[in-house]
């Protein structure tokens, strides 16, 4: 400890003397660190719907397209096939509520046996109870509830889009997820509800499902189960494609991989950018102190010596930037979550993110250091001693 603090106590005054150089370079890093970690958060946002799947699930839907739905009637023949253990259902309803803006997911499901599914999805059991025996009844996630002021009990009209008519709901109950992974912006109808209106406004349409859930006894029999499910329908009418929930999650983020990676290559290029300025404040620095150096050398402080004083001072400058950036970029990503909601669902800074975020930080220290240490290593003592006087 005797050693250390006098080090330590060097550093801090060899920062103290160029302040507005260094506090503009650290604000730099600031910015690049908490730019860094919002942009990776954007992304751990595109991939937290496969996140948050299950092993035990797998997705039925038309092998033609999403768009294309498949019988009701499918469900009992699912129910039989070995290793199933439940099937629900769902259709995509896509209405809009008072403006086009206010979107959210929204599903008509078969309400038993999906939250039955789903436990991540925690509600109260009079307000459970409340939703199963109203078919006119909804339930919403916390975060949509909050969006627009709903409370238990409101009338909820929603204008179809791809089903005509307006519909009018009652909430019924305000579902919270049971982890921050948890998707808390859906919006959930009873499918008997819509496929009632439908068989009085388009027959042809009724007795439909967009896709059926499968619930199978192990994960490690999925891709028995699927083939055995899609050979069910084969040369069918409507034949199918089953595949996990999370792969059918993971193929609506393909759609905008191209997007996920170049926003991979801005955050890495923020960093490697911040990097040059930061080589360029510590070369600076060490033009400045080249006499000094040439002294320490002279009176007997060894190379190491030097290239800690350098190194000290550079990651000493991007800890502090990088602390200070990722301190900001909770409450940056808060507020952009509550800003997009509806198109990141789940938006949290990761524990990942933030050993990212640090890692980057002290690389950026390190590898800034590296060539003006070799540089104040290259200059011979008597070339430095030359302007002492």
């Amino acid at each position: 400890m005797q050693v250390v603090w006098p080090f330590l106590k060097l550093i801090f005054r060899n920062l103290a003397r160029q302040k507005l150089r260094n506090l503009l370079t650290g604000l730099g890093l600031v910015v690049a660190i908490s730019s860094f970690g919002l942009l990776r958060t954007v992304v751990d946002a595109w991939y937290a719907g496969a996140e948050a799947t299950s092993a035990n699930r797998l997705i039925t839907r038309n092998a033609i397209s999403l768009v294309f739905s498949l019988p009701i009637a499918y469900l009992q023949r699912i129910r039989q096939v070995e290793g199933v253990t439940g099937v629900s259902y769902a259709n995509w309803f896509a209405g809009i509520y008072i403006d086009q803006k206010n979107f959210f997911p929204q599903f008509a499901v078969e309400p038993e046996s999906y939250l039955a599914m789903y436990p991540e999805y925690l509600l109260s059991d009079e307000e459970r109870s409340a939703f199963l025996h109203d078919r006119q009844g909804v339930i919403a996630g916390r975060k949509v509830a909050d969006q627009f002021g709903w409370k238990v009990g409101d009338t909820i009209p929603i204008r179809g889009t791809i089903y005509s008519g307006t519909f009018s709901f009652v909430l019924r109950g305000i579902y919270r997820g049971i982890d921050r992974k948890t998707d808390e912006t859906q919006f959930f109808l009873h499918w008997q509800y819509l496929n009632e209106r439908l068989k009085n406004d388009q027959p042809a349409r009724a007795e439909q499902v967009g896709i059926f859930i499968v619930e199978i006894d192990r994960p490690t029999r999925a891709a028995e189960i699927s083939l055995a499910i899609d050979r069910l329908f084969q040369n069918s009418l409507a034949e199918t494609l089953t595949e996990t929930e999370k792969a059918f999650q993971l193929s609506f983020v393909a759609m905008t991989e191209a997007i996920l990676i170049a926003i991979e290559l801005v955050s890495f290029v923020v960093i490697f950018i911040i990097m040059a300025v930061m080589a360029n404040t510590i070369a600076m620095s060490v033009r400045e102190r080249k006499r000094e150096y040439a002294t320490l050398r002279a009176l007997g402080f060894g190379p190491s010596y030097v290239v800690a004083l350098i190194l000290g001072e550079s990651v000493m400058i991007a800890m502090i930037g990088g602390v200070v950036g990722v301190a900001i970029t909770f409450p940056a990503a808060a507020k952009f979550g509550a800003r997009f909601g509806s198109l990141f669902p789940v938006f949290a800074v990761s524990d990942e993110t933030v050993v990212l975020s640090v890692w980057a930080s002290l690389l950026v220290g390190c590898a800034a250091a590296v060539l003006p240490a070799w540089r104040a290593l290259r200059t011979p003592v008597s070339e430095g001693l030359k302007s002492l006087g």
